[in-house]
């Protein structure tokens, strides 16, 4: 369809505090020299576990060096720490309150979450440390991982030891890579377990720190190539359970057919969509096949998968090609069946439930979207588009008219037609009048392998344009 554009598109402003995105470190004098590790801790509290396993890393690296940071309330003196907590408020402090143990303790964590930050991220814009590691409770692993999210790019080495870390880590790891290792026992005195647990955790930091310091040399091959390479065209792709078909073939026809293409598979899980837009925000991915969308869906009808109000916008506003489809936009996602909301399941005068609910298997319930939420879903799309769009040559949505997800084709639990052409309608009125931004109806299912090669085409010719 040809559309018009009614108002220029807004810019994209990420959601994210960070703007790191993959580590690409320039090789500087720093990647050859001696393995460095930082270590994140509040002294005042943590001081003889942090120095136990300062004492590991360097019995598991003789050669490291070990930065150790003060992040707590109250300044501790100490000749192992490297940069005390004064230094870190009087260098890297915006403003400090003096003294912080007299201040709420809300206000102190964001107070050493800015010093952290900023000290990480000078710390490794000098290419100084190789990876970082913390241990602590609640307020600690709050603390460093948010440091961590914020400063450092996504394959440095991130490891915090943790109370925390059985449970819902979503507050501290969100989109980021940082890994969290259980504690077992609370981070407090020593005993043989949680020695060994630090002793591990120091072990894996030390392993990490190398392997990214190695990463940061350039091969010989590549020293001595005079042929300059051709960037690879880096391709996203979301992805559910439910749309895995689909992707599998666009993968083998894109990996095959194009092969100068590098595919990122991204589970739509919230998580997964966030940490697609912050690589498209941070220009690591140059094109989007976004087939999933599901995470949508979730954000309308209140399931537990959403990527929160900003999805879609990144790709959008950053005028690369981007395919946008609506895989699996007909389920919200729950836990075990009774942590469905009660809403869900109320009986109707037939005595059958009010929504079709249909079991993913014994941890995931998946209700079914219904027409009115359906139509919504399909005007949060349309609204990102007409709101965020910067090249609108550059996005084409693709319509599986015959099934948007396994559920939903002709006789599955799904199959609701009402509700898919709310969806539908939604979208296309939503867009009408932009020139650019193609819409098309294809009479297929979403996992049918003639879509799926067919949108890999598409981004394709996209990229052609793009690159030309």
């Amino acid at each position: 369809m040809e559309r018009k554009s009614a108002s220029p598109a807004k810019s994209f402003k990420p959601a994210l505090s960070s703007t790191a995105t993959v580590s690409t470190m320039t090789l500087n004098d720093n990647a050859t020299a001696r393995l460095s590790i930082a270590i994140l801790g509040t002294c005042d509290t943590k001081l003889q576990e942090l120095l136990y396993l300062r004492s590991q890393i360097l019995s598991h690296a003789e050669d490291a060096s070990v930065t150790l940071i003060d992040v707590g309330r109250s300044p501790i003196s100490d000749p192992a720490i490297t940069i005390p907590q004064d230094e870190l408020l009087q260098k890297y402090g915006s403003f400090t309150p003096a003294p912080l143990s007299t201040v709420p303790r809300s206000q102190v964590t964001q107070t050493m979450t800015e010093c952290a930050t900023a000290c990480l991220e000078d710390l490794h814009s000098k290419g100084s440390i190789h990876g970082v590691i913390s241990a602590g409770g609640s307020s600690g692993t709050s603390l460093t991982s948010a440091a961590m999210r914020r400063a450092l790019p996504f394959l440095f080495p991130k490891l915090i030891v943790s109370t925390m870390a059985s449970g819902d880590t979503a507050p501290f790891v969100g989109e980021s890579d940082i890994t969290l290792m259980y504690s077992i026992v609370d981070i407090a005195g020593s005993n043989s377990i949680l020695n060994g647990v630090l002793d591990n955790a120091a072990g894996a930091i030390v392993g990490m720190a190398r392997a990214y310091q190695k990463r940061q040399i350039p091969s010989q091959q590549s020293e001595d190539s005079t042929v300059p390479q051709k960037p690879k065209t880096k391709i996203g792709i979301t992805m559910f359970g439910v749309t895995t078909p689909a992707v599998d073939r666009i993968r083998e026809h894109l990996t095959t057919h194009h092969p100068s293409t590098e595919i990122y598979i991204f589970h739509a899980t919230g998580h997964g969509g966030r940490a697609m837009e912050r690589l498209i925000a941070t220009h690591h991915l140059t094109a989007i096949i976004d087939l999933t969308t599901s995470e949508i869906t979730d954000h309308i009808v209140g399931g537990v998968l959403s990527a929160g109000p900003h999805r879609l916008e990144a790709g959008l506003a950053a005028g690369i090609p981007y395919i946008l489809s609506v895989g699996a936009c007909d389920m919200a996602n729950f836990g075990p069946r009774h942590t469905v909301p009660e809403r869900f399941l109320t009986t109707n005068t037939n005595n059958n439930t009010a929504r079709k609910i249909h079991a993913h298997n014994e941890a995931v319930t998946l209700v079914r979207a219904n027409a009115e939420e359906s139509r919504r879903i399909g005007e949060f799309i349309a609204g990102k588009v007409r709101e965020y769009c910067r090249r609108q040559e550059m996005v084409e949505i693709v319509l599986p008219v015959a099934g948007i997800s396994p559920l939903s084709v002709q006789g599955g639990p799904f199959e609701d037609r009402e509700a898919d052409e709310g969806l539908f309608a939604g979208i296309e009125r939503g867009v009408e009048g932009m020139v650019g931004v193609r819409v098309v109806r294809e009479e297929r299912d979403v996992n049918d392998g003639g879509f799926a090669v067919g949108l890999a085409e598409r981004v394709m010719r996209l990229v052609a344009v793009w690159e030309g």
